[in-house]
């Protein structure tokens, strides 16, 4: 049995606790979290509490999520691109495709299923046996560089090095139409969709979670524009949100951009994240990694100039 617990901040203030639980928990869908609330599995104030509940400021809410929620994960034998390695962590280009844990419809070929094979038993256990050494993720057709702990020290330092944006993450991305500016600032609270639970939206103040990315243009082409993200935040799907919501969506995305790619044989969102730097959990030294843009992104960008 797994127990999660969260605090209402005033500005959640009397929304539906199905509503709220759903922001916050954003890899659970709606509907699971309702059904744990059908099975007082939700409480305030230590009392089950139904679906319709209206939040208040400073409840604590306690959640308890059965284990057979969680189903047992293989060790695989495949190839990692290692950038990083020590006895505390490793920092790992992931490929194209390659979906980063063990989900419904995807309980095998995955990065996890990839790391138990080369790590064994030596990763961070905080995130459950679904996402063992996951602090951070990228979606299944973004590339590049990802930190995976092997202790649940390493892994509480890099997490709350996340909640307070010091970690560094630099990305790369091709995304439709010219940018009228070299230089700017993307700010919009991101949560799920309020109507497609497939995906994530920019939402009016006092919903969702902040979120902010830097832009920074690199070079001009033909249609489109080839730019530099950096993260401030890091919310699910932000900068392919963030930039669809400016009128600018990413090349290949076409869960939030054109259903039909203009670009024959690209699969997925021409999104790579580049350059990831953190302090070190033991050492305190801070580290930065780059990973190379994938020779698919390389010829992209040959083709559209």
């Amino acid at each position: 049995m797994k127990e999660i617990s969260f605090t209402v901040d005033p500005e959640e203030q009397d929304k539906r606790i199905d509503v709220y639980l759903t922001e916050q928990l954003e890899t659970m869908s709606r509907s699971h979290i309702q059904k744990l609330l059908k099975n007082e599995s939700v409480f305030v104030a230590d009392k089950p509490v139904r679906a319709n509940y209206k939040i208040q400021a400073g409840d604590q809410i306690r959640m308890t999520i059965p284990d057979n929620q969680e189903p047992s994960v293989l060790p695989e034998n495949i190839p990692l691109d290692i950038l990083y390695e020590d006895d505390y962590l490793l920092v790992v280009n992931k490929p194209k495709g390659m979906v980063v844990h063990p989900a419904a419809g995807h309980d095998s070929h995955t990065l996890v299923n990839a790391l138990l094979y080369h790590c064994g038993d030596s990763l961070s256990g905080i995130n459950g046996i679904l996402r063992p050494g996951i602090v951070h993720r990228i979606d299944k057709d973004t590339t590049g560089a990802l930190v995976v702990c092997k202790n649940d020290i390493s892994h509480q330092s890099l997490a709350s090095q996340l909640a307070v944006h010091s970690i560094t993450r630099r990305y790369r991305a091709i995304v439709h139409g010219n940018l009228t500016e070299d230089d700017m600032t993307i700010t919009g609270n991101i949560g799920r969709h309020p109507v497609d639970r497939k995906k994530m939206a920019v939402l009016p103040d006092g919903r969702g979670k902040p979120a902010v990315t830097h832009i920074h243009v690199l070079q001009r082409l033909n249609g489109y524009t080839y730019i530099e993200c950096r993260l401030e935040t890091g919310r699910t799907h932000q900068i392919r949100v963030h930039m669809a919501h400016i009128g600018h969506p990413l090349l290949g995305d076409e869960l939030y951009g054109p259903k039909k790619c203009p670009v024959k044989g690209l699969q997925g969102q021409t999104l790579h994240a580049m350059v990831l730097g953190f302090q070190h959990p033991v050492t305190g030294k801070y580290l930065e990694f780059t990973a190379p843009l994938p020779e698919y992104f390389k010829k992209l960008l040959i083709k559209l100039s």
